[in-house]
């Protein structure tokens, strides 16, 4: 497990620096997006640095995040740096722990999803822009037009695969997701399904083309981070493995004034 998360960590390292800039803190590296459409990134441990990180430490970057108008947030393993966890949560951010899994040889087979057809999608595809909303409805959200100009620029630059679910009678697109290769490891993120088209094996479908695109790549080590345990046990399905836990930070929601 030791020689997975090292190279985990190296891709953490390495994946937002294809559209960010990294601020050296110390003990913390924070990814600082270019350009105004850029990905809000987070701060996270400094690659191969040893010592433990300080409330100091965290408050530097926090102070640096308010600044920058970006979202006081941080990521990390907590087995590959435990003693994070302590001094952010000491500054006042909320900790959420997500299962991190590892997926090490080819998916399991799983059913095809009834009335629905996965493909993958090229920077001009004209289903784009539905691809990439069809996760961001499966959380109440819309993407701007800014997302999808983002995910068409990182497929043509080889950053990142798209592939979606359609429905074979309508053509809409009902789930979707990504996977970022960096060298032979890849991380899957923003699967998800439309509410009403859930509980269809869509998004296992989805994810199942992400790795195969992978696999076919050259990648030999793919791993995701699910939501919660339900959604662990159906990765669980396709071969997944949890290994470890990934801890994502973010400032305490400030509660609206009572109405006068």
């Amino acid at each position: 497990m030791a020689r997975v998360l090292t190279r985990i960590e190296a891709y953490y390292d390495a994946v937002p620096r294809s559209s960010a800039r990294a601020e050296d803190f110390g003990p913390l590296t924070f990814f600082v997006r270019e350009g105004a459409d850029g990905w809000p990134f987070y701060a996270r441990p400094a690659l191969g640095h040893p010592g433990p990180v300080s409330v100091a430490d965290v408050e530097k970057v926090r102070a640096r995040q308010r600044e920058l108008g970006l979202p006081e947030a941080f990521e990390w393993v907590a087995e590959t740096t435990p003693g994070l966890r302590a001094a952010v949560e000491a500054s006042g951010l909320v900790v959420h722990a997500h299962p991190l899994m590892v997926l090490d040889g080819a998916p399991l087979p799983v059913p095809g999803p009834a009335g629905a057809a996965v493909r993958t999608l090229g920077a001009d595809d004209p289903d784009l822009a539905a691809a990439v909303a069809a996760p961001y409805a499966a959380f109440g959200a819309t993407p701007g037009p800014a997302d999808a100009r983002r995910v068409a620029d990182r497929i043509t630059a080889g950053l990142t695969v798209l592939a979606a679910a359609f429905d074979t009678a309508t053509g809409e697109a009902l789930a979707g997701g990504q996977v970022q290769p960096v060298g032979q490891v890849a991380e899957v993120v923003g699967v998800g399904t439309r509410p009403e088209a859930r509980r269809r094996g869509l998004g296992l479908a989805v994810t199942a083309e992400l790795v195969a695109r992978a696999r076919a790549a050259g990648v030999d080590a793919v791993f995701l981070t699910a939501s919660d345990a339900t959604v662990e046990r159906l990765y669980a399905r396709l071969g997944f493995r949890t290994v470890a836990t990934a801890l994502i930070a973010e400032a305490p929601e400030v509660p609206e004034p009572p109405a006068s």
